[in-house]
């Protein structure tokens, strides 16, 4: 039997008479309120209903306002049961909004969407904010605090103070108080309490803190004014600092990136004297060996495919390596001493590496996935920092000191710098510089495998991408010093840092101009870099 529309009206008007200033509702009180999307007949019954939900302060509706924005809140026909619709197991099934357990499937019932438009959107995400600022996890109620501080509601100042009386968290809290400063500044009417919130407001001294102090300047007037324009100013001076830090850490990214480039050139230049032109695709090679155990892992290994870097790592090494070998006992050997030749000829091989790879895996750009822990990012401070950036420069450092104790620990480092410090000297004492030369030489292309698999986490994986990184890396070896660890590390992150500072000015291409030039003069009065290997003078 249909209600008739006085008991409608009266039932929603009930619900907003509950007492629901308590900081949760139970069950029964969320299912009856829940109830009124089903007796709803027009928008304006659907916004009563949502701000009744908002005023439980429980957040236990809030998946049934976040199913309401999405378009899953809907009502089963036959008894009028409010349920969310989604998919679980590969069907479309009815959950319990409130206990979220599957009722039945979809099939065969009548469901009524319940409708919304962009001003309910709206008033779902203002009661949402005052829901989760009961949540359990602080994050969450961090979250509500931040998006009620850019949406500064008076109705949601009860909520917000009833949270802060409970909230023991400090962080939590201190958002909490920035939200309320937010909410007194813009309908207080005392100027006194106006000043204070202008105050707490100038304590958060990011973005969003700016933007909305800039919003009232032309609004006010005396000491608020006054107090406004000083603490703009000031957030302003905090905003330089952490811009600087944020251009600081893109630097240092950018380094690490150079750094895994051209660490594998530094080693072969600085041992062999090689200008190997086909560097670059040793980096591609790595990136496209990613790409392949990933589309393995995909097909027979789903599960697993958050392990693949750590299978993606030795075989990029295994295959970069092997092609740098091949290319050293097949093309370089025959061509020391003929610098102009090698330079053609490791040319020519990057050109059949190109199209090789553009025949077999095709011209466009392949993807390669992110796993779960390399994606998205966390703040430090006002510096926000990517998880996979991080990983890379985590990595980078771990490479560095791999290879430093390779060259300093071990047999074959002992038979490098013996042959980079005097290579006749050491041929003489029974070294077979030859294979030291196939190798180092095998040794520098598998690392710039390994930089490829990591490349190909921030830039597109196609046959162009060792190319990108080619002139950078003969520039930081250059600069850092040839054959020299140290320096490539140094000048890697030197040259990523004044990148990341010279473009806001002069932009991506000129910046990489006057980072040029500056080597130029530099190698001028230090031809040996930054770090210059003692003893390679002695070959001559």
């Amino acid at each position: 039997m249909a209600f008739p529309s006085f008991l409608k009206t009266l039932l929603l008007g009930l619900l907003l008479a509950l007492p629901l200033t308590a900081a949760h509702a139970d069950e029964a009180e969320l299912r009856e309120i829940l109830g009124g999307f089903a007796q709803a007949r027009n928008f304006k019954d659907v916004e009563t209903v949502i701000e009744a939900l908002g005023k439980t302060g429980d957040s236990n509706a809030a998946p049934a306002l976040r199913a309401l924005n999405d378009g899953n809140l809907q009502v089963r026909a036959d008894d009028k049961t409010v349920v969310i619709v989604t998919r679980r197991g590969g069907q479309e099934v009815m959950v319990d909004p409130l206990t979220d357990e599957v009722i039945a499937p979809t099939q065969g019932v009548t469901l009524d969407k319940v409708k919304i438009k962009n001003s309910i959107r709206r008033l779902i995400a203002d009661a949402l904010s005052g829901l989760t600022l009961m949540a359990d996890n602080p994050d969450v109620r961090i979250s509500a605090a931040n998006t009620m501080f850019q949406n500064a509601d008076e109705s949601q100042l009860e909520a917000l103070e009833a949270a802060l009386a409970e909230e023991e968290n400090a962080r939590v809290r201190s958002r909490m108080e920035q939200a309320r400063a937010a909410i007194l500044l813009k309908f207080s009417s005392d100027e006194k309490t106006r000043i204070e919130a202008v105050d707490t407001i100038v304590s958060r001294g990011d973005r969003e803190a700016l933007a909305l102090l800039n919003g009232y300047v032309g609004q006010t007037e005396g000491a608020l004014r006054t107090r406004i324009e000083a603490g703009i100013g000031s957030i302003q001076d905090v905003q330089a600092f952490w811009n600087m830090g944020q251009n600081v850490w893109y630097g240092i990214s950018l380094g690490s990136v150079l750094f895994l480039a051209a660490i594998g050139l530094a080693i072969t230049f600085g041992v062999m004297g090689v200008i190997n032109m086909a560097h670059g695709e040793m980096v591609m090679l790595g990136a496209y060996t990613t790409f392949v155990v990933q589309q393995i892992m995909r097909d027979y290994a789903p599960d697993a495919l958050n392990y693949s870097l750590a299978i993606a790592l030795p075989a990029a090494f295994l295959v970069a390596g092997l092609a740098g070998l091949i290319i050293e006992r097949g093309i370089i050997r025959f061509l020391y001493g003929r610098p102009l030749e090698t330079l053609l000829a490791t040319w020519g091989v990057s050109l059949i590496l190109q199209q090789a790879v553009r025949t077999i895996f095709g011209p466009t750009n392949r993807e390669v996935s992110n796993p779960s822990w390399m994606s998205g990012a966390f703040e430090l401070g006002q510096l926000s920092i990517t998880w996979n950036r991080m990983w890379i420069v985590v990595f980078a450092l771990g490479v560095f000191v791999v290879l430093l104790l390779v060259i300093n620990r071990t047999r074959l480092g002992l038979f490098m710098r013996a042959v980079t410090q005097n290579r006749r000297m050491a041929s003489a004492m029974g070294i077979r510089t030859p294979w030291v030369d196939a190798l180092t030489f095998a040794l520098g292309s598998g690392i710039a495998g390994i930089a490829g698999v990591a490349l190909s986490q921030i830039d597109n994986v196609s046959p162009n991408l060792g190319q990108g990184y080619i002139i950078d890396s003969f520039m930081v070896v250059v600069f850092g010093g040839v054959g020299n660890l140290w320096g490539t590390l140094v000048g890697g992150l030197t040259l990523g840092i004044a990148n990341k500072f010279l473009e806001p000015f002069a932009g991506a291409v000129f910046g990489k101009i006057l980072v040029l030039i500056f080597i130029i003069l530099f190698i001028q009065r230090r031809p040996r870099g930054l770090f210059a290997m003692r003893g390679r003078a002695v070959e001559q």
